[in-house]
């Protein structure tokens, strides 16, 4: 099971990625060291910091025509990375 799920490709991290800041979805059990090491391994960067953030799932409500569907969304945790100035991540590399 890999920490890294999957990278945050939005317009508000977009702009982070400017100043070397890179977001990812990550396993809700990591913690930052563990981020961190996975980061520098898979990317071959250096990290300076990690913040993280967990995301708790929300309540939805859907109206049909024969009966109204309840359920919830899926929490996730967030990892957002400060590079080392000089090293950059590229996620379209391979597109």
């Amino acid at each position: 099971m890999s920490i890294l799920k999957k990278p945050i490709v939005t317009e508000k991290v977009s702009a982070l990625n400017e100043s070397g800041r890179y977001g990812f979805v990550v396993d809700k059990d990591a913690n930052k060291v563990e981020i961190k090491k996975e980061v520098e391994k898979v990317y071959g960067v250096t990290v300076e910091s990690v913040n993280t953030m967990v995301y708790p799932g929300k309540a939805k409500t859907k109206y049909t025509k024969s009966k109204v569907v309840s359920g919830r969304t899926n929490s996730y945790k967030k990892a957002i990375v400060q590079v080392a100035e000089g090293d950059i991540i590229d996620f379209y590399g391979g597109v």
